[in-house]
């Protein structure tokens, strides 16, 4: 039996009949870090967006299982019940719910279980204190005025209230300052501490990754993983770009 989380087989994905991904193949396993990385337009926030069950991509081929089952063809809310959280480079404003509504829903939707108030606020506190987030957060609505740098909190925060088996964070540092970098980092850090928790992070910059321990990096150029190997692949990037992967 496959001790991997996620497997992503030989999948390809189109968007109005234009191949996005072409023959995709990637293993994630249980607690591990994987680094997806490329030039723009290459595909990476599509594939986060499939994995996720967007209905705009059209998987024509290929599977997606997770935590043994195929979820391939699954809708959004089923693979959110399952475990699965996506973060968005940019999140959408929901006016007349609140932040804190808005997950503790999340929460009783993924578990099946009505969250007595008080329990529910202990814990978002205790979230908010790591994000360095004033608690009238939980109480305004859902990224309604938020700063870019806001949102991208208030999506760490959602991860680490759900506790999610897999996380998929897309573009997460895009637009953030050195301070809101560190911040979102310690999140981060703050969700791997649940040993079985996976990240897929999508990313190209590397600030966000340097207090994390990667355990492998992907290089997906023009739909197609064309390079698979440990973190230091993310120094050779820094210094070289992508130029010799492409081609």
């Amino acid at each position: 039996m496959s001790n991997n989380l996620l497997e992503i087989k030989d999948l390809s994905v189109n968007i109005d009949e234009k191949q996005i991904l072409s023959h995709v193949n990637l293993n994630i396993g249980e607690g591990e870090v994987h680094v997806l990385m490329g030039p723009n337009g290459a595909g990476k926030s599509t594939l986060g967006f499939s994995i996720m069950g967007n209905p705009q991509y059209n998987i024509e081929n290929g599977s997606i299982i997770f935590d043994g089952n195929d979820i391939t063809n699954e809708s959004v809310d089923k693979k959110s019940k399952a475990g699965i959280f996506l973060s968005f480079q940019n999140p959408i404003e929901v006016p007349g719910i609140s932040l804190g509504n808005f997950i503790r829903n999340a929460l009783e939707q993924r578990t099946g279980k009505k969250i007595r108030l008080w329990d529910f606020k202990k814990k978002m506190k205790e979230a908010l204190k790591v994000l360095n987030m004033d608690p009238e957060y939980a109480d305004r609505d859902l990224n309604v005025g938020f700063s870019g740098g806001e949102k991208k909190k208030a999506e760490i925060l959602q991860l680490l209230m759900l506790k999610p088996k897999l996380a998929i964070l897309d573009e997460t540092d895009s637009g953030l300052d050195v301070d809101a970098v560190r911040t979102v980092s310690i999140g981060i850090e703050e969700y791997l501490k649940n040993e079985k928790g996976s990240l897929l992070i999508i990313t190209h910059s590397t600030r966000i990754l340097e207090a994390l321990k990667v355990d492998k990096v992907h290089i997906l150029v023009n739909g197609s993983i064309k390079y698979t190997g440990d973190e230091s692949l993310i120094a050779d990037i820094n210094e070289n770009g992508f130029e010799k992967y492409i081609q």
